[in-house]
């Protein structure tokens, strides 16, 4: 199964990464199955936001409430690695829940999407297409 994502919204992803650079920016994919319908910005909470990210709780579980209430559904999560690696580091696996949600990863001029699910710890993620329209 492929995501789809705007340019827009990957452009809008983009730009927040270079301006949290050198530290790691993040936030929520909201939308309906399959399609990236808007992104979130939402403060990095993390004690070293340079080398991870966690995406602050008061943002998530407003999101949460939202879809609970017929908003756009939280399909997944989007972080950068200012070190130009789009792929998962041990750090991401080790924090990832085996909730089938969403990571996209934006690392240099890389995009990378991945999903999680129950396997063990470093193959917590699955490739996933990524559709930019």
């Amino acid at each position: 199964m492929g995501v789809t994502i705007s340019r827009s919204i990957l452009a809008g992803m983009k730009k927040a990464s270079a301006a949290a650079a050198p530290l790691e920016a993040c936030g929520l994919l909201l939308g309906a199955r399959g399609v990236v319908e808007q992104f979130t910005e939402c403060a990095n909470v993390s004690d070293m936001p340079e080398i991870r990210f966690e995406i602050d709780p008061t943002a998530l579980f407003a999101a949460l409430r939202d879809e609970r209430a017929g908003g756009p559904l939280v399909l997944g999560y989007w972080h950068s690695h200012p070190s130009g690696d789009a792929t998962p580091s041990r750090t991401d696996a080790a924090m990832a829940a085996p909730d089938g949600k969403l990571w996209v990863i934006l690392g240099g001029d890389s995009v990378t999407c991945w999903r999680t699910h129950e396997t063990g710890l470093w193959d917590r993620f699955e490739s996933e297409a990524l559709l930019i329209v």
